[in-house]
């Protein structure tokens, strides 16, 4: 969690004390330098990152994941039974491969399953869109994208067919 985020927390359950709130500032900032050094060496530590059943979640926590890992150098395998939403990003990660019988879906974004504004709807769908391969991205633009409730489902034998390598048999 950004040091802003748990200061702004802390500031609002203390009521926003002045002193208070300068503590735990202070505070947040130790706990990010710490974790900013724990970090890389935890994923130095495990190069490849399996995702299993993801039903995806915030497009904002999402793309930090992504950095994060592309950052680290850290691979990808998606092996679970499903990948929906957010989670098809990491198709975009190099090196990510998948699992033929991987079930992914593919919706447009919305906030909290309702449609937004066309310009933010455009903008966001654009986001997304550029963790995908060329096809799977024109596909997305076009249609998947307009669907906000429920999801398009593709199988993980298409996704290579479009150009993301095939994980290797465990």
């Amino acid at each position: 969690m950004p040091a802003q985020n748990i200061a702004s927390s802390a500031a609002a359950l203390l009521g926003r004390s002045r002193t208070m709130f300068h503590s735990a500032v202070k505070a947040a900032a130790a706990l990010g330098l710490a974790l900013a050094v724990l970090q890389p060496s935890a994923a130095a530590a495990q190069q490849t990152y399996v995702v299993g059943s993801d039903r995806g979640g915030y497009l904002h926590d999402r793309l930090i994941e992504l950095k994060n890992l592309q950052q680290n150098g850290v691979r990808v395998e998606i092996r679970g039974k499903v990948c929906y939403s957010t989670c098809t990003m990491f198709l975009g990660l190099p090196g990510a491969c998948v699992d033929p019988a991987t079930t992914f879906g593919f919706h447009g974004p919305s906030r909290g399953g309702r449609r937004l504004a066309q310009e933010k709807f455009d903008y966001f769908s654009r986001v997304m869109a550029q963790y995908y391969p060329a096809p799977l991205k024109s596909w997305f633009m076009a249609e998947g994208r307009n669907r906000i409730s429920g999801v398009h489902k593709i199988k993980g034998s298409e996704i290579i067919r479009m150009g993301i390598p095939a994980c290797r048999s465990a």
